[in-house]
């Protein structure tokens, strides 16, 4: 399973699952060793496919760094929180997040959209 180190270690990903809100997007940023990258990208596919198949989930995305370095950037639009927190906790997917490299490391964060006049919608 991959370290999982929060983006914000006042409000972890376990306790933003809690919350009852929706819709959601997941942002989660990987750092790797760079030998780990094929086992790395083995497993994200079998884990986003997973992820595919729960209700509400809409889409996902993964990003690679541009150059030299082995961080990845996935973002998953779920329909609720709810949604989320059933896939996430679910006993397959926790058994398919142990299959990551040991080198990875797993930053993931829940956050909904903003609305900023005359720039972007909620």
């Amino acid at each position: 399973m991959p370290l999982m180190r929060p983006l914000d270690p006042a409000f972890p990903i376990d306790r933003q699952i809690a919350l009852e809100t929706g819709p959601v997007v997941l942002v989660n940023v990987f750092t790797l060793d760079a030998e780990d990258e094929q086992g790395f990208l083995t497993t994200w596919q079998d884990d986003a496919a997973f992820m595919k198949r729960q209700p509400g989930f809409i889409s996902t995305q993964l990003h690679r760094a541009v150059g030299d370095s082995p961080t990845y950037l996935n973002y998953a639009v779920w329909e609720s929180n709810a949604h989320f927190r059933a896939a996430f906790t679910h006993p397959e997917f926790r058994a398919k997040i142990a299959a990551y490299p040991a080198s990875a490391v797993a930053s993931p964060h829940l956050f909904q959209k903003v609305a900023v006049p005359g720039i972007c919608v909620a």
